[in-house]
């Protein structure tokens, strides 16, 4: 297993807490994903969030869709514009399939991201993806059951940035929870994974 996956994988399968003999587990790219690929699959976590839409925000109401789910926040400097840009690219490389693709961003900084600030920031990538917010108990809930991290980092002035973890899920139409993709793969290889979960 690749390390940085395996760092990753434990506290997301903790947080899922599957009650399998056999807990899942991530492994490394196989013949099929250049995604990291979670066996057995198992159904994504349920959010509870606002969408800054003004719906609810859950993965429920992707059903039918496949869902590329990521955590990040909107006065990100680096990371998370890569990571948004690179998504944009993918769903424009899969022209009329895209229809059937959901980008779905959780933020990681309830204070200062509201649903009209998550909607403006998403929307300068694709006017299609969709941001979730909510209450700070709500949002640890979520990164609670999907591993993530965020370290807090005040600077002098008394302004902070956010540290993250940066992996993107990738959710089939039935909702199952099928791979990971680390930060920092191109946008070909999610359209490579993503027609693979449109196919299925």
């Amino acid at each position: 297993m690749n390390v940085k996956l395996a760092r990753f994988a434990l506290p997301l399968l903790l947080g899922i807490g599957v009650a399998a003999a056999a807990p899942p587990r991530l492994s490394p790219p196989d013949d099929l994903f250049k995604a990291g690929t979670l066996s057995p699959v198992m159904p994504a976590p349920e959010l509870a969030l606002s969408g800054s839409d003004g719906k609810p925000f859950s993965i429920a109401r992707f059903r039918g869709k496949v869902v590329l789910l990521a955590f990040g926040f909107s006065n990100c400097g680096e990371v998370c514009p890569i990571t948004l840009a690179t998504l944009a690219a993918a769903r424009k490389k899969l022209g009329a399939d895209a229809a059937d693709v959901q980008v779905a961003y959780v933020t990681v900084d309830p204070e200062r991201d509201t649903a009209a600030q998550m909607k403006k920031f998403l929307g300068s990538f694709d006017p299609t993806f969709l941001g979730g917010v909510g209450t700070r108990p709500q949002l640890e809930a979520a990164y609670r059951d999907y591993g993530i991290s965020v370290n807090k980092v005040t600077n002098a002035d008394g302004s902070y940035t956010l540290g993250h973890s940066s992996s993107i899920y990738m959710i089939d139409r039935a909702g199952g929870l099928r791979a990971v993709m680390p930060y920092g793969h191109p946008a070909d290889d999610f359209v490579h994974d993503l027609k693979i979960l449109l196919r299925s």
